[in-house]
């Protein structure tokens, strides 16, 4: 399951693993954004909720 350190080498000769790298920041800075709109959609939901009451 795990990359062999040649396969990690070979990929960092190359500069690929930039590109790895740079794919995950942006799966991971996709998640972070969508949790923060959800979390303001939410906070917004429950003040509405609140104000009804």
């Amino acid at each position: 399951m795990w990359a062999r350190e040649g396969d990690a080498d070979f990929m960092r000769s190359t500069g690929k693993i930039y590109v790895v790298v740079a794919v995950i920041a942006a799966i991971f800075l996709g998640i972070v954004l969508f949790l923060i709109f959800l979390d303001r959609k939410l906070t917004k939901l429950e003040n509405q909720i609140k104000e009804n009451d």
